[in-house]
């Protein structure tokens, strides 16, 4: 191979399935679920080594600065991270990153991939992908198919044509729709249905051409985007106004439907899309009666069940359970029935449309310096946690309707009001009067950790005058 895989990890998406740990805000592909770090983490980590490129992420501005954190502390330094400006489904997503990895090469593989899925056998995985190789080097577009275990209503299939396939790839007859458990039950004794797992690999030219082909309008608008997209802290943001014209529609529906040069690998490995609270369940460890538990819990003759515990100081109970989902976090805690948990996204648009703040937002809330949560909140003052990653700075900014008082209780704090700058240490604090230009900084090689106290006629986290940042963020935005 003259050039390692460019992969492309699709980093959007709200995961309200697996509510209240995945939600608008922080979604599923950033929680650490199973297994070591955050299924994104899992992703990149997996699409790493001498077969791969540099990741190029595609995500949007809300988690930009997730993304560039979560691949630090594994040591991926991405190759590019483009912004789209609103969401609009995988097919502009991946034909956007198509273009960006085509100036460099059109022939330059791409491995196209969620970042929310689990695979635990990363070495069979990427012999998978090797497998996929000659065939996307030959002009086809290569998709990934898990063999079915099960009679799976959750997941669409693949139906292969063996009679003309080889020992690697096998041609795809067509795409079929997530099917009636009778009709899944048909497909899995015929046995030449595949799971699809929504994985590809292809060379830059042959996506492009595929639009081409298939969808001339929606080249032309992403490539404008594309043409017109503006670098920002080392992110390319694209542009919005052709952005905005794209079709919002799947690579399935937009192209693979529709393209006559698609091959399968089928891949003998575990996967999982952890789609719903039960996938989840299935590939915890399990005790013999079907229990798994994670966080602080204790369960008493429960079987058939998942206990998770997501809350510090928060100890969950399970006793003389059978087939129960219960997610016990600070702000909200899901019970149900584990034959039910497939509804939690449907039940997750009942709580927006009641206006409850725990269907999209958590009470941690993910700054690109740290993180803060609120622990009190009154008519007139408010309670905050504030950690602050080392050596992160605050913008410079000023409030009109609060003043702060800041008490550091874990490291150190740089801290400016108006024209003074002083190091505040723990057990020490600072009194940030309403109007104060101020900022706070960590210079320390360690998170830094104060309890911030806001009193004032209005407490909203769009109060803010920002004077400097090193983020670029504009007025009125969050931290």
């Amino acid at each position: 191979m003259t050039h390692p895989i460019t992969p492309v990890i699709l980093c959007g998406g709200s995961g309200t399935r697996l509510w209240p740990l995945s939600r608008k805000s922080y979604p599923k592909q950033f929680v650490p679920m199973i297994g070591e770090g955050s299924l994104f983490q899992q992703s990149a980590t997996r699409c790493a080594g001498p077969l791969f490129a540099a990741p190029l992420i595609v995500t949007n501005s809300d988690f930009r600065f997730i993304v560039t954190q979560q691949l630090a502390s594994v040591g991926i330094d991405p190759g590019a991270v483009l912004i789209e400006p609103e969401a609009r489904n995988t097919a502009p997503a991946l034909l956007a990153a198509a273009l960006v990895v085509a100036r460099t090469g059109s022939d330059r593989l791409i491995l196209a991939a969620p970042s929310d899925h689990y695979i635990e056998k990363v070495e069979t995985f990427r012999a998978t992908v090797a497998r996929g190789i000659a065939e996307a080097q030959a002009g086809q577009i290569v998709t990934f198919g898990i063999r079915p275990d099960r009679p799976e209503t959750g997941y669409g299939y693949l139906e292969l044509d063996p009679a003309t396939g080889t020992a690697d790839t096998i041609p795809l007859r067509r795409f079929v729709e997530k099917p009636e458990r009778a009709r899944a039950e048909e497909m899995l004794a015929a046995g030449n249905y595949m799971w699809n797992s929504g994985i590809f690999l292809y060379a830059a030219k042959a996506l492009i051409a595929a639009f081409e082909s298939h969808a001339p309008e929606m080249l032309a608008q992403v490539r404008a985007a594309v043409d017109e997209a503006s670098p920002d802290l080392g992110f390319l943001r694209l542009a919005p106004a052709p952005w905005a014209q794209c079709a919002d529609i799947s690579i399935d529906y937009a192209i693979m439907e529709k393209s006559g040069n698609l091959s399968v690998v089928v891949h003998e490995g575990d996967w999982s899309d952890l789609g719903g609270w039960e996938s989840v369940r299935q590939h915890s460890s399990t005790d013999a009666a079907g229990l798994a538990t994670s966080g602080s819990v204790t369960a008493m003759d429960c079987a058939d069940t998942l206990l998770r515990s997501e809350a510090e100081g928060l100890h969950l109970v399970g006793l003389g359970l059978r087939d129960i989902v219960a997610i016990a976090m600070p702000d909200a805690v899901l019970v149900a029935d584990r034959n039910r948990v497939q509804d939690v996204g449907t039940f997750v648009k009942t709580l927006r449309a009641k206006a409850v703040p725990q269907a999209d937002t958590f009470p941690k809330d993910h700054r690109p310096w740290g993180f803060f949560e609120t622990l009190i909140l009154g008519p007139r003052f408010q309670v905050k946690r504030i950690v602050v990653n080392p050596g992160a700075a605050l913008s410079l900014q000023s409030h009109v309707h609060r003043a702060e008082h800041w008490i550091v209780v874990s490291g150190t704090a740089k801290v400016t009001v108006d024209e003074k700058v002083t190091l505040v240490t723990e057990n020490q604090s600072v009194f940030i009067p309403l109007g104060a230009v101020h900022r706070m900084e960590n210079p320390g090689k360690v998170p830094m950790e104060l309890i911030e106290v806001q009193t004032g006629s209005y407490l909203g986290e769009d109060d803010i005058i920002r004077y400097e940042d090193v983020y670029a963020r504009g007025q009125g935005a969050k931290g």
